[in-house]
């Protein structure tokens, strides 16, 4: 793996698994019983903490990448049979 698709696997599971975070101790308006800002939703979240999430989702991922790069560097999961040559 070159460094190009180390950082395009890592910035991958890094979107991903934000979103899978996002929605994690949120608690909304509408659920809080607090009337949302002018214009704003009812299902918008009242603290997002998005330092904390963006942090949790750099921690996960990483921890997912390096699982992700061990598979790869040990073989431990073989495409070659999925390779066509010719």
């Amino acid at each position: 793996m070159n460094l190009f698709t180390g950082i395009a696997i890592f910035l991958t599971l890094w979107w991903t698994v934000l979103f899978a975070v996002l929605p994690l101790g949120s608690q909304s308006h509408a659920e809080a019983g607090i009337k949302p800002p002018a214009g704003g939703d009812p299902a918008s979240p009242v603290n997002p903490r998005l330092k904390e999430k963006f942090l949790l989702t750099t921690v996960i991922s990483a921890v997912l990448f390096v699982l992700l790069f061990l598979v790869i560097h040990f073989e431990l999961i073989s495409i070659t049979p999925l390779r066509r040559v010719g």
